[in-house]
């Protein structure tokens, strides 16, 4: 099995798999970094949200070997104590119901916000699109999504 040594927030690791093992599991199986969770596994709903050099990819359709030399960000390595703006902006609009969906969201907003730091209603629409929330928190979502781009 080869060997893949990766940035994952910040932090150097090395794993030993395959090449076509998915990102997802060796954050989850590997690193142990449970935040990013598995979905649907075939990148359609987006609970398996990271960054990779900045950019919102679903770690489950992204195989090791297209990662290599790139920084991973995962919600762990979002910020050190929960502060992002995004975070905090989820907290003050009570956007989680069950929870399970939102590292996901959280990590495509901030990625959004990342790039358009006052992005209209569509554009949130349209960066969002596809981060599915089986409690249809959307409305909750995008105030939060409006809140933290006042604080960036």
């Amino acid at each position: 099995m080869p060997t893949y040594n990766l940035n994952i927030n910040g932090k150097q690791h090395t794993v030993d798999v395959d090449s076509d093992t998915p990102l997802l599991w060796i954050l989850r199986d590997d690193i142990r970094l449970l935040g990013t969770k598995f979905g649907c596994g075939i990148a359609h709903c987006g609970v398996c949200t990271v960054h990779l050099d900045g950019k919102a990819i679903r770690s489950c359709a992204y195989p090791v070997s297209e990662v290599l030399s790139k920084k991973i960000t995962t919600i762990e390595g979002l910020s050190k104590n929960g502060d992002h703006p995004v975070q905090k902006a989820w907290l003050e609009h009570d956007v989680a119901q069950c929870g399970y969906c939102q590292a996901g969201q959280i990590m495509t907003a901030s990625a959004l916000l990342k790039e358009n730091s006052n992005p209209s209603d569509e554009e949130i629409r349209r960066a969002m699109n596809g981060n599915l929330c089986r409690c249809a928190t959307y409305t909750r979502i995008n105030r939060a999504i409006r809140t933290a781009a006042k604080e960036m």
